[in-house]
């Protein structure tokens, strides 16, 4: 028999019990003197049963009065099953005695009899309960919801599964209709529309769904969180019924859309791991996006509707915010284009009913000749930021009809940088929709076909068999049926037509972001054809990045590693922003090799100049070399004067290493702890930090002797007591040379960099390197991460401790990105390098390499950089500083000027470093549009060394993103 609501007077409230009423029920009933807790509910009533002392005990249910005790019993013989079927999976299963009956009886409640049961607690928390999802989280979900409908598949027996629900999206048409008056009347009709529309597509689906129980409300709010923080707990199943199969997966990844952050796309995740377990048909795909649609209307319908007949009901008030984020989310993208997005995740190709076909052969305008307007990111046009003038299309359109063209034209698909804004959280709209068209004359644009013509006051459409073409910035000259070549408009001269065509043509948007594109683009068509041009190859937008990157694991060491588990594809830098090939501005904050910025107008002149001219090996005599020593030279305290160049940071330290060897004719050095300087073999020797070398303790030569990590925030001495690190690593030293064993040299950063960019205790250079001199050894300044006025108030990082050392290790900044790197050192300490042969960089010094090397300290010098680090350094920290009274996962903010550290601990006593959430924040933050990522053997802490041009917008900006992420969720 079928059962369930009346539509015809849909009254659902939830039972009026309060917690005396269940702590009396469970003492009389189930024998259990507890303490009842009310937990929220639309239609039934929950209550954690907890004992005295606050331990958990179960979950009471009490069901709507509107079901009965078959409907309920089904439930729990369907819980039985699925933690049978499913082992790792918990599951709210009704607790029994030791008899192994069920824990369940009819009771007494103001609304009539209901069926109440003591079910299995589950504890962990839901999944409802976590801002923003990450695809793990999202891929869990889908994947558990596979899993439950396998366990189920096999039911048979109908005793209390034919039912009506106004959950059950087979009547979802009918519960919006029937509860569509309790929808605020602004937006009656969106919704009411969406969902006719919504099953207007299902309809012809029907006959193709596969059938079964499913457990209907498998959603964030009855998933439960496992240790490792994904789902692995199913409660709830007072909507099992049986229904479309693929209901289960609409409903779970409509719950989705609701949480910070999501958005249509954020739901392929799950998908694909429902797919990978329960292979989805193609009705099931095509039917996925108007099911999401249908949910939502029935959300934001019955929400409203329990509001005004369960007025006390809180719970359901604060739900309904969630609804309406859910119903704006899946009314945001058109079902057609979602479906393409989710055949093409599932690798299933072109789906029936959501490609558009070829344009069909035709002429709207021949203009074979038209010249093609590149606004991709590596499009030349754009250089030197150009790209950030919105109105650069017309501006580039209007100078090549100045020169003689007949027509401009831009290409469909193309991911364009221009205009592209910057210092946004959202994906830019970049990838073309359509074709824009210039043209120097008035022309006339004929119909291609026979076709059917409208217009308005922005231009015509032209619709010919189900196929629409749509010109936008034209006068039209035509309406009604028409026949092929019959003039339809005429373009404006110098204006800019927009041409769009495909399935559904008028209304698409002029761009869309990258991760839509595939969707969206396999619902139009190239228009090219129709202007006498070839079909575009603008590339797969959505696959650019992967092809690259699987082109780059299959060439590169596997151990040349890359950012993040799945790199954006950058094709383009500007002053502080890296950019994608989808055309996305993305905040650099780790780049201290481009000191000046990316792409610097001045560094590139300067190459290009260069290259011209003469580009060798250093062992010639030219201008550049001597100039840029000399400079370099003139920057270094006395008495350092003497200058090697080299070509990166890792020979830099080897270089400076190998001069302590020799110039003392000893072979024991002493490094600090947690410290990493290259990765030659007298670099790498000394380099101590497990984070880039896991190894780097046990593999240590002898040679090389560590100091402790004098880490004043979370090492053995902390904050006035840091001054302890010094006189200690002193004597260390001291010990050292009394054992014989006299050390050549002792290096180590100025500025702590590797451990999280805080600087060192105050005297702790001017103590050990007292002692390496007192035992004849020389001290190495290694400036590779902050020399070059980084620190703002410093050029130097060994100015802060107010020492000079004997060798100063330079790189990353010195080129900008450009291989030169640099030893400065006395001519004493120099001169001694012959004791061990002759040296040379075959192109340490080259032409180029110096030319570049003087520009960068022309630009530092030009631009007061280091002044702005200071200035935007400050402002920078005073903001993350606040920030950490905000945010308890911020135990310190190390640093000056622009080479910051943010630390995050899990507490701010024990100070447990929090690894895994870094990591997982600064993949969030990416998403958001900032690039950053985690620093010191703990990997712990957010390094902030972007380049030099920061300006105090940037800076706000990425403070304002990691607010966000904090406040939402990682």
């Amino acid at each position: 028999m079928t059962t369930g609501m009346d539509f015809d007077a849909v009254t659902l409230p939830a039972p009026r019990v309060d917690e005396a009423w269940a702590r009396r029920v469970v003492r009389e009933s189930f024998g259990i003197d507890a303490v009842a807790h009310q937990l929220g509910s639309n239609q039934d009533a929950n209550f954690l049963i907890r004992t005295p002392d606050g331990r958990p005990v179960a979950v009471l249910k009490v069901s709507n009065p509107a079901f009965g005790a078959a409907e309920v019993t089904v439930q729990d013989d369907a819980a039985d099953r699925i933690a049978a079927s499913c082992p790792e999976l918990r599951v709210a299963q009704v607790l029994r005695g030791d008899d192994g009956v069920a824990q369940r009886i009819t009771v007494a409640t103001p609304d009539g009899p209901a069926v109440a049961r003591l079910i299995r607690f589950l504890d962990g928390g839901t999944l409802f309960d976590r801002g923003y999802l990450d695809p793990r989280s999202v891929a869990r979900l889908g994947e558990v919801a596979a899993k439950v409908d396998l366990a189920l598949a096999d039911i048979t027996d109908g005793n209390g599964l034919d039912r009506v629900l106004q959950w059950d999206l087979q009547y979802a048409v009918r519960t919006v209709a029937t509860l569509g008056s309790s929808l605020p009347a602004a937006r009656r009709a969106e919704i009411a529309t969406a969902a006719a529309r919504a099953w207007h597509l299902l309809a012809p689906l029907v006959p193709d769904l596969p059938v079964q129980v499913v457990h209907l409300d498998l959603t964030d709010d009855n998933t439960v969180l496992g240790a490792d923080g994904l789902v692995d707990g199913v409660i709830d199943f007072s909507d099992l019924t049986r229904t479309w199969t693929v209901c289960e997966l609409a409903i779970a990844i409509s719950s989705i859309l609701h949480h910070p952050g999501a958005e249509p796309a954020s739901v392929l995740p799950a998908v694909r791991a429902y797919h990978s377990l329960r292979p989805l048909s193609e009705a099931e795909v095509m039917a996925i996006w108007p099911l999401v649609v249908l949910r939502a209307g029935v959300l934001v319908a019955s929400g409203c509707h329990q509001v005004a007949v369960d007025g006390d009901n809180a719970y359901a008030e604060t739900r309904l915010i969630r609804e309406w984020r859910i119903a704006e989310q899946a009314l945001s993208v058109p079902p057609e284009v979602m479906t393409a997005m989710i055949g093409d995740a599932l690798g299933l190709g072109a789906i029936r009913g959501a490609a558009a076909a070829p344009v069909p052969d035709g002429v709207l305008l021949a203009l074979p000749d038209a010249a093609v307007l590149d606004l991709s990111p590596q499009s030349s046009w754009l250089d030197g930021g150009a790209w950030e003038n919105a109105e650069i299309p017309e501006v580039l359109a209007a100078d090549l009809l100045a020169a003689g063209h007949r027509a401009v034209v831009t290409r469909f698909g193309e991911a364009r940088l221009a205009g592209s804004g910057v210092l946004v959280h959202a994906q830019p709209a970049t990838v073309a929709t359509g074709i824009d068209l210039w043209t120097a004359g008035s022309e006339e644009l004929r119909a291609p076909w026979d076709c059917e013509v409208s217009s308005d006051e922005s231009g015509i459409v032209l619709l010919a068999d189900g196929f629409e073409l749509v010109a936008h910035g034209v006068v039209a000259s035509a309406t009604g049926a028409v026949g092929a070549g019959t003039v339809v408009a005429t373009t404006v001269p110098s204006g800019r037509t927009r041409i769009t065509a495909g399935l559904r043509a008028g209304g698409v948007p002029e761009g869309v972001a990258a991760q839509y594109a595939r969707g969206w683009l396999a619902t139009l068509a190239d228009p090219a054809p129709l202007l006498g041009l070839p079909m575009t190859d603008a590339g797969d937008v959505g696959s650019a990045a992967e092809s690259v990157l699987q082109q780059r694991e299959r060439a590169l060491a596997e151990v040349q590693e890359h950012y993040y588990r799945e790199p954006p594809r950058i094709e383009r830098g500007w002053r502080h922003f890296l950019i994608t090939e989808e055309g996305r501005p993305l905040l650099d904050m780790i780049n201290n090799i481009a000191v000046v910025g990316h792409s610097h107008p001045r560094l590139a002149r300067t190459a290009e100049r260069q290259l011209r001219l003469l580009n060798t090996n250093s062992r010639f005599n030219y201008e550049a070399i001597a100039e840029f020593s000399a400079r370099l030279a003139d920057l270094a305290p006395d008495p350092l004067d003497t200058v090697f160049l080299v070509n990166s940071g890792s020979e830099a330290t080897d270089l400076a290493i190998r001069l302590a060897l020799v110039a003392t004719g000893r072979s024991d050095m002493v490094a600090m702890s947690e410290a990493y300087h290259g990765w030659t073999y007298a670099s790498d020797a000394v380099s101590t930090s497990v984070a880039d070398n896991p190894n780097a303790l046990h593999t240590r030569p002898s040679w090389v002797h560590t100091v402790p990590a004098p880490n004043p925030y979370r090492g053995q001495h902390r904050g006035a007591d840091a001054t302890r690190y010094g006189p200690e690593a002193a004597a260390a030293i001291d010990e050292l040379a009394a054992s014989g064993q006299a050390p050549a040299g002792f290096i180590g950063e100025a500025y702590y960099g590797n451990a999280g960019g805080m600087p060192l205790p105050e005297g702790y250079l001017a103590a050990v390197y007292s002692a390496v001199r007192r035992h004849g050894g020389l001290t190495i300044a290694d400036e590779i991460q902050v020399g070059y006025g980084r620190l703002g108030h410093w050029f130097w990082g060994f100015e802060q401790q107010g020492v000079v050392p004997d060798i100063i290790a330079v790189a990353k900044a010195v080129g900008n990105g450009v291989p030169v790197a640099a030893v400065i050192t006395s001519r004493a300490v120099a001169d001694k390098y012959r004791d061990a042969g002759y040296f040379f960089s075959s192109t340490g010094g080259s032409p180029l390499s110096s030319r570049i090397g003087l520009c960068v300290l022309d630009i530092i010098r030009d631009e007061d950089l280091q002044g702005n680090a200071r200035t935007v350094g400050g402002h920078l920290k005073a903001r993350l500083e606040a920030l950490g009274q905000r945010h308890d996962i911020i135990g310190a903010v190390h640093g000056y000027g622009l080479y910051l550290g943010v630390e995050l601990v899990r507490d701010r006593t024990t100070l447990e470093p929090a690894s895994s959430e870094t990591a997982a924040i600064c993949d969030r933050m990416l998403d958001l549009g900032v690039v950053i990522q985690p620093t010191s053997d703990r990997m712990n802490v957010l390094k902030v060394k972007p380049p030099l041009c920061l300006d105090q917008a940037a800076a706000d900006f990425f403070v304002d993103t990691l607010d966000r992420v904090l406040s939402e969720g990682w």
